[in-house]
């Protein structure tokens, strides 16, 4: 009976594949990079900032499939830039998400563009599903290292600016009078969550980086203020969701129809979903009995 459990679990191959291990070990890094940028992202309400670099990444992805290089590199490149640029057009929040909205429509009009020209003319008919909704057991093998480099980047620069950042996240006006340099920290801020963005693009794609981004740090949000536990919470929450997207994803191989295999992307985004509707209930619960308590007091 157990035996037949585990085989129910995990599908026969799955801890002998070379591409889940790798699937495994990237998915793991990038959803701590993502938990932990993504806990200011929600404190300093950029989260429309995320989602904004998300689709920024794929105009450099398909360029960078048209350019013949690896989408990596596209979404990298073009992501950094337009952290920097998205910070630089505005001093304030607002100003920053009406600029990003208005040149968010270019951009994606130009990936459009790139993306027909990669599908008509170099014969990619996979680049589209590819850098829109991830492809992590694909990823070329030697991209690894380099993932991982930019990954721990992040988590470098993020810890650099981590009280200054804290700071000006809470109270800008209050850091800027104490002399804390929060334009300074906001454009490197704007770096590591482009980071964390594009390569989260590469586990769940562009249109879905965002799940890993904000679903993990809202949900630890909800159980913790203390901002070093809700960057820990977020990145387990993050690794979790990962995996059983890939062990479900893998298991859907045997699904109907047999042989298709169900996109990674769909589990991650599904799991973090429901993970963040019963941390909303779970509170609702919690708060209930609270008022009950104090009722009966």
């Amino acid at each position: 009976m157990l035996n037949s459990l585990w085989h129910t679990l995990f599908a026969p191959g799955f801890f002998s594949s070379s591409a889940v291990w790798r699937a495994l070990s990237m998915s793991a890094a990038v959803a701590v990079v993502s938990g932990m940028v993504g806990v200011f992202a929600v404190v300093r309400g950029q989260s429309f900032a995320g989602h904004a670099l998300g689709d920024f990444g794929t105009t450099g992805a398909s360029g960078a499939f048209l350019a013949g290089l690896n989408a990596v590199w596209g979404f990298l490149g073009v992501g950094l830039i337009a952290g920097a640029i998205m910070d630089t057009l505005g001093k304030r929040a607002k100003e920053r998400d009406i600029a990003t909205g208005v040149v968010l429509s270019l951009i994606l009009g130009i990936g459009a563009l790139f993306l027909y020209f990669d599908t008509t003319y170099r014969n990619t008919t996979g680049a589209p599903m590819t850098i829109l909704f991830g492809s992590v057991f694909l990823v070329d093998p030697s991209l690894l290292p380099f993932v991982l480099c930019f990954d721990g980047l992040a988590v470098l620069l993020l810890f650099i600016i981590y009280r200054p950042l804290l700071f000006s996240s809470l109270n800008v006006d209050l850091a800027r009078a104490k002399g804390v340099p929060a334009r300074l920290i906001s454009i490197l801020f704007m770096s590591a969550l482009a980071m964390a963005v594009e390569q989260s693009a590469i586990v769940v794609g562009a249109l879905l980086s965002t799940a890993l981004l904000i679903g993990p740090a809202a949900i630890a949000i909800r159980f913790t203020h203390r901002p070093g536990k809700a960057m820990l919470v977020a990145s387990m929450i993050g690794i979790f969701s990962s995996w059983m997207g890939i062990l479900l994803a893998y298991d859907s191989y045997n699904w109907p129809p047999v042989n298709r295999g169900w996109p990674v992307s769909f589990f991650i985004a599904s799991i973090i979903l429901l993970l963040y509707l019963l941390s909303h209930l779970r509170l609702r619960m919690g708060t209930r009995r609270g008022k009950k308590v104090l009722q009966e007091g």
